[in-house]
């Protein structure tokens, strides 16, 4: 997983396509800029979170976003990532964490903090079906 010292939470690896980039190139690379993650493999399809938020350029006031979920395996052993500078700035870095625990920090920092990003209801959902329908 990803935690984010600026938002206190934690969240899984993801991001937006590149041009002509599709889901699964898409799924890879963003796996292994965020985090170093190597021998990417069985990928499979876990489901679609699809959300209307708030956006914060001129001329929009919403943003329609879906997200593709994917599991897979991964080398236990993370290699460098190549975070983006904001994601560096937030103080964002990869980190084995038990699921449950990042769950309960989730819901601790929506339940007390002012700081939690608009992405971390989102995170906390996709984390607890995760641990339901896998683990």
């Amino acid at each position: 997983m990803l935690y984010t010292e600026r938002y206190e939470d934690y969240s899984l690896p993801g991001g937006g396509l590149d041009e002509g980039e599709d889901l699964i190139e898409g799924m890879i690379r963003e796996l292994n800029e965020e985090t170093g993650a190597e021998d990417i493999k069985n990928i499979k399809p876990f489901g679609i979170y699809e959300e209307y938020r708030p956006w914060y350029k001129s001329n929009f006031d919403i943003q329609h976003m879906i997200s593709y979920c994917y599991t897979c395996e991964v080398n236990k052993e993370l290699g460098e990532s190549n975070l983006e500078h904001y994601e560096t700035n937030n103080g964002m870095k990869a980190k084995w964490v038990n699921i449950h625990e990042a769950i309960e920090h989730n819901k601790l920092t929506m339940a007390t903090s002012e700081k939690m990003g608009m992405s971390i209801e989102r995170e906390t959902f996709l984390l607890s079906l995760i641990a339901e329908r896998i683990l």
